[in-house]
Order: structure tokens, then C-alpha cells, then sequence
């Protein structure tokens, strides 16, 4: 596993270097595929963030913690990441049993009509579940996916009645 680590507002010290690659490196020993392990560590005022992107098998598991210290919010996003692998691992023996499991995800929340953020990423063409899974992994509301089977660009998104909603282009 590739692990990198990105600081803001602060020195990366070896210590902190160590400390940060021995606890995300343990990762490898409960999924063997994670590529790459991207670690932004973040300093404001008195707001210590550590934010870690896992990019497994083309998905990607994120968790985020801030804290008033460094290595408590490294531990706490190591405990949610822990949370979020084992969702993950479940997922994929309930797939292979042939079972599919459904959760409530969080209500979406009000947003301005300003575009604040811009995200980038790798759009790898996956089926309905897998993207299914993504946007359950992400902890987000909707997600952009090229459809396995048709080729073409879809969107998945929670529905208010807990339940999925697909956009596909017509042709």
C-alpha cells in the first residue's frame, strides 16, 4: 500500500510521519487490495484534522476527525475508518452469499447555489450494486458512476423513503 501524507498549516515531524503510517499501515491486514492510503493532516487554530482517503479495488472509503490534538484525531479516524472496513467487508460476503443489504443513509443537507468545492476522480465502469455500495462507503447522497452494462454515465441517489433512485440517459 502507497500511503501519503499531505500537511496544511503544519510540519510533518518524523514522529507524527511514523505514528500516522503505523496505524493506517495495519489496514493492509484486514483488506489486502488497498492500493493507496492519502493522508491530509490539517492544522486551524486549535482544530487538528486528519482526513484519510483508502482507494480499494477502484472504491474509496474516507473518514474525517477533528480533534484539539494531532494523534487523537489520527486515532479517531483510524476508529471510523476500522467502522467503515468492516461495513465494507460485510458487504462483500453478503454479495457473495447473494444477499443485499440495505441502510437508511443520512439525509442530504440544504445547500447554497454556489459552487464552493470542486472534486475530481476516476469514473471506473461498475454495476448497479457496486455503485450502490460506493455511495454507502462515501457516506454521501448521490453518485456518478459509467454503468457496466450500458456504458453510458448514470446517477444514483437516496431517495426520501430510504430507498434508491437511477438517472440514465435515454438514447
Amino acid at each position: 500500500m502507497n500511503i501519503i501524507i499531505n500537511c496544511k498549516h503544519m510540519e510533518l515531524t518524523p514522529t507524527i510521519k511514523d505514528y500516522t503510517e503505523e496505524k493506517i499501515g495495519k489496514f493492509e491486514k484486514y483488506i489486502s487490495n488497498i492500493t493507496e492510503a492519502i493522508v491530509t493532516l490539517s492544522v486551524e487554530k486549535y482544530r487538528h484534522r486528519a482526513e484519510v482517503l483508502l482507494k480499494v479495488n477502484g472504491l474509496m472509503i474516507q473518514a474525517e476527525s477533528i480533534t484539539e490534538e494531532m494523534y487523537s484525531s489520527i486515532d479517531e479516524v483510524v476508529d471510523k475508518l476500522e467502522r467503515q472496513v468492516k461495513k465494507y467487508k460485510e458487504k462483500i460476503a453478503s454479495h457473495r452469499k447473494g444477499k443485499s443489504k440495505s441502510e437508511p443513509l443520512p439525509k442530504a443537507e440544504k445547500t447554497t447555489p454556489l459552487i464552493i468545492k470542486k472534486k475530481a476522480f476516476d469514473i471506473k465502469p461498475m454495476a448497479i450494486e457496486e455503485a450502490a455500495m460506493q455511495m454507502d462507503l462515501l457516506d454521501k447522497v448521490f453518485f456518478v458512476f459509467t454503468n457496466a452494462s450500458s456504458g453510458d454515465i448514470n446517477v444514483l441517489y437516496k431517495r426520501k423513503d430510504g430507498n434508491f433512485g437511477l438517472i440514465e440517459p435515454v438514447k
